[in-house]
């Protein structure tokens, strides 16, 4: 073009530049921008809005925004489309309330937003739990005519799910049917798993045969959502019908598919299927760390400890590093197979590898030391937990909790107790659990009493496990009246007694006292209703 003696347009090296950005080759494109510059040509909107979109993608979001701001320094004024494409990086890295400071920005010079603007500040306010900020923005569109696309019903429609909030993500699905948008495969994926983690299996079957009805493929994702949450159920048929159904649709199952089937198997205690599962996806060179995770953990829930260990050596000889969930698996199987010093050299092995133990692997290992009997060396790994700058968990105070009483230690268990209201953690029903359990234990009843009471005045409901707790200890420190009372609330409330408590009731109403009996008719009675 040059040797022709033509000479390039703005549009040339917009249309270089454009090409360079769709190559990835940002560098280059931000060179020929300079050389652009240095020619004496006037970058236009275009230029800056191609060049500033091909920053963004490449996380160079900073520089974009230089260059936004030195836009009408050379009289060029950005646009929507300049615009959006920050706001859109902004969004991405989490740094919402800089681009809603852009996007009132924008406003402010009467530029108009599109559908891309908005999809993407949802988008940005969803990722940070913020839903009612995210329905305001999206009916602040509609209200300015500007229509929400198929992108931006998923944004919500998936935001919503993961939220758990499926109805509302159900209505939104609808407004999005009556506004003529099409849902796509997306859409469909959101709905279905957040249906199967809100425990409605039969409706997320439902929408699978909705969508084909609608000739919208399902695709891997689909199948293995559904897969997965079947496996987890233990409806390990059912789900090798689904995955009948998607070879015959011609989607290719993978490593996903194959290791939710496995866990499937290991959990209904199938574990020569899970192997030859396991054994297959060697063959065909798919089988990862999560693969031998899997196994590993069959065969410890099976008791075949001889096995895991076995499992987990043959992973250092095929040069796989075995990761915090496999390690933490073991030591787990470890320690409920009695090998308390395997579990421990393996925690020292896990250390010594380079894997850092995570809050799961400091739980599983306090656990297992507190049911031992060594309680000072839980503390002094709670200790070692606290300076690795992992924060322990409820599952963890409940633990300890759990051993100092079982210890005798019922001074240091009310001391962690009230330790945590301190540091603004809230206990959960199992550690409310756990220190009436001990209270009771020790014939400390008002307290154990009081801490119950308490429990729901802070908002965490009792359930029939705390209700089973304090019967029984009123029932073995003989407070009848006290025990009858809190039988009748249980009863009222939905629960049933447990294995120890109803032993306990079927004793002592031998004596034949009158309000043993009553108890035991009650007892009967909600068995009978039940």
């Amino acid at each position: 073009m040059l040797k022709f003696g033509l000479e390039p347009t703005t549009v040339t090296f917009n249309t270089f530049i454009n090409g360079l950005c769709m190559e990835s080759k940002i560098d280059k494109a931000v060179e020929f921008f300079d050389d652009m510059v240095a020619r004496g040509y006037q970058p236009d909107v275009y230029t800056y809005s191609t060049i500033i979109n091909g920053m963004c993608k490449f996380g160079k979001t900073n520089v974009a925004i230089g260059l936004l701001k030195g836009m009408a320094d050379r009289g060029c004024e950005p646009n929507v489309v300049t615009y959006s494409a920050i706001i859109d990086a902004l969004c991405k890295d989490e740094l919402v309330g800089e681009a809603l400071e852009l996007f009132s920005q924008m406003r402010n010079k009467g530029i108009s937003s599109n559908v891309i603007t908005y999809t993407s500040l949802i988008h940005g306010v969803c990722k940070l739990g913020q839903k009612n900020q995210a329905l305001a923005l999206m009916n602040e569109m509609v209200e300015q005519n500007i229509l929400p696309n198929v992108y931006t019903f998923n944004v919500l429609i998936d935001a919503l799910c993961k939220d758990g909030m499926v109805s509302e993500a159900q209505n939104t699905f609808n407004v999005m049917i009556q506004r003529g948008v099409e849902p796509d495969v997306v859409t469909y994926n959101s709905l279905i798993d957040g249906l199967c983690i809100s425990d409605q299996l039969n409706e997320a079957l439902a929408l699978l045969k909705e969508m084909v009805g609608r000739n919208i493929s399902p695709d891997v994702f689909t199948f293995n959502i559904l897969i997965h949450t079947l496996c987890k159920k233990g409806l390990v048929s059912i789900a090798q019908n689904i995955i009948k159904i998607m070879i015959q649709r011609a989607v290719e199952p993978d490593v996903v598919t194959y290791n939710s089937l496995m866990d499937g198997y290991c959990l209904c205690k199938q574990i020569d299927k899970a192997r030859k599962l396991f054994d297959l996806m060697v063959t065909n060179e798919i089988a990862d760390i999560f693969s031998y995770s899997i196994l590993i953990n069959g065969y410890c829930k099976c008791k075949m400890i001889d096995d895991a260990n076995e499992f987990f050596d043959e992973m250092s000889h095929k040069g796989l590093v075995p990761d915090v969930v496999t390690y933490s698996t073991l030591i787990k199987g470890m320690f409920q197979a009695g090998r308390p010093q395997t579990a421990k050299e393996l925690f020292k092995n896990m250390c010594s590898h380079g894997q850092q133990p995570n809050t799961v692997t400091f739980s599983i290992m306090i656990n297992g030391l507190c049911r031992q009997g060594n309680l000072d060396e839980a503390l002094t790994l709670l200790k070692e937990m606290g300076e690795s700058q992992l924060k322990p968990n409820l599952v963890t105070y409940s633990i300890l909790i759990n051993g100092m009483c079982k210890a005798g230690k019922i001074n240091d268990a009310k001391e962690l107790f009230s330790s945590l209201f301190e540091i603004g953690l809230q206990p959960d029903v199992y550690v409310y659990s756990a220190i009436m359990k001990g209270l009771c234990q020790q014939g400390l009843m008002d307290e154990a009493y009081k801490i119950f009471r308490d429990m729901e005045k802070g908002g965490c409901l009792p359930n029939n496990y705390s209700y089973n707790i304090i019967i029984q200890g009123f029932l073995k420190h003989e407070d009848l009246p006290k025990a009858s009372e809190l039988f009748n609330e249980m009863v009222d409330k939905g629960f049933s007694t447990d294995v120890a408590t109803t032993e306990l009731v079927v004793h002592l109403s031998q004596n034949n006292d009158l309000i043993l009996s009553k108890l035991r008719n009650r007892y009967e009675a909600s068995k009978g209703v039940q």
